[in-house]
């Protein structure tokens, strides 16, 4: 245990000597977890919105989890995928009945999910011509930090420092189902989506778009793959954000990873029948994808999240009552997007200035697409808790209108 005096300053440093200089951090030290808040090292109680970008869906030192995570500690951590264990497959039934997909492979992360979604794809319109490479992919989309993840990801900031990439994709602007169309041809062989794109600003997917992807996926033998990395394993408040349209839109490939093992790394991809074929033995692998401790978690966050559903869509609702409140009495807010525990504050001005205020004020947020206030609260945060969240907020916001006046007036 450091010492508190000084504790976060020395992690900094340190950090600055030895890290790649790849991450803008906030200037926050944080030691430790309880429930929906984390605590740095002089004890000051943060509620956490942002959970580890969703990660943490159950809050911080869930019990179940911590038992489980020991008992499996004890017992297997890992053992490759030259063998059997007992947990992978369990797992892999209950996401395929939850998903009625049919596959599923294991890895540790959302980026290594869309890479074996890619290979699927490739793999599947090589088999037909050699011409059939092409993927479809949507403007203001990300997913994720590989070469191919950024490659099919439809902002150009994170694509041209690495250029030239995966040649043969194509980018449609969201909600165009024209230009989507007319993107696709003989040589598609997959269509990416994200349902709600979430670095894109929690921007939804709309059901027409997706009805069209399944379309012209199914006219032009193309792989349909919905990316639910971020909104997916109930966030939406369903078991993944496809089935919460009032219609479901089943795709052929399905990508997620962030709050299913509670913390731990896991990432996975779920496929029908027509698109796992195209992964024979030996085409792909991963050396720590669906471990035993990994696995074990994620069957355990399961069950909790069976009974939590309920509560999300309560919280939502509550979020969505508030924010819609406050945005009602700022100019600077745009629009209030909640889906689930899914929700996005839309702003006419960027909103790093405001993620900083809301650390000052014991409230953990963070700002996408520049303008975008994201928040992605635990599943079991309480009413109570919400309603801490949504006084800070409107302090926050107070200086917000501030913020814009000075804008404004030049």
């Amino acid at each position: 245990m450091m010492e508190t005096a000084n504790a976060a300053q020395t992690i900094a440093e340190r950090e600055q000597k030895y890290l790649l200089r790849n991450y803008g951090r906030y200037p926050l030290a944080l030691d430790r977890g309880k429930g929906s808040y984390l605590f740095d090292f002089e004890g000051k109680r943060y509620l956490d919105l942002i959970t580890g970008i969703g990660v943490n869906a159950l809050g911080h030192a869930h019990p179940r989890i911590v038992k489980v995570i020991r008992e499996q500690a004890a017992r297997m951590i890992h053992v490759s995928n030259l063998y059997y264990h007992e947990h992978q497959g369990k797992l892999a039934e209950r996401l395929c009945k939850a998903s009625g997909l049919d596959r599923v492979f294991f890895c540790n992360s959302g980026a290594e999910a869309v890479e074996t979604a890619i290979k699927m794809m490739r793999s599947h319109g090589h088999a037909r011509s050699k011409d059939k490479f092409e993927i479809v992919a949507l403007e203001n989309s990300f997913h994720g930090r590989t070469t191919g993840a950024i490659a099919i990801t439809g902002q150009p900031k994170y694509r041209e420092p690495f250029e030239p990439l995966l040649p043969g994709v194509k980018f449609v602007p969201v909600r165009d189902d024209a230009a989507l169309e007319a993107a696709c041809g003989p040589n598609t062989a997959g269509i990416f989506l994200e349902v709600i794109q979430g670095e894109g600003g929690v921007y939804p997917v709309c059901a027409r778009m997706l009805r069209t992807a399944r379309a012209m996926a199914g006219k032009h033998d193309a792989l349909l793959a919905f990316d639910e990395i971020q909104c997916g394993v109930g966030r939406a408040g369903t078991y993944f954000a496809y089935q919460s349209l009032g219609e479901t839109i089943q795709p052929d490939i399905m990508v997620t990873a962030k709050p299913l093992a509670a913390g731990i790394p896991l990432g996975v991809t779920v496929a029908n029948e027509r698109a796992a074929e195209a992964i024979k033995t030996g085409m792909h692998g991963s050396t720590f994808g669906g471990g035993a401790l990994a696995c074990r978690v994620a069957l355990e966050f399961l069950d909790i999240l069976d009974g939590l559903f309920e509560n999300i869509s309560a919280r939502s609702d509550q979020f969505r009552d508030g924010l819609e409140k406050l945005a009602a009495r700022h100019e600077f807010v745009k629009e209030v997007r909640v889906f689930g525990l899914m929700i996005g504050v839309d702003m006419h001005m960027a909103g790093k200035q405001l993620v900083t205020d809301a650390i000052a004020e014991g409230l953990l947020i963070n700002c996408t697409h520049d303008t975008v206030l994201r928040f992605l609260p635990p599943y079991n945060i309480s009413a109570k808790e919400v309603d801490q969240a949504l006084r800070i907020l409107s302090r926050l916001f107070k200086k917000g209108d501030e913020y814009w006046a000075r804008r404004e007036n030049g």
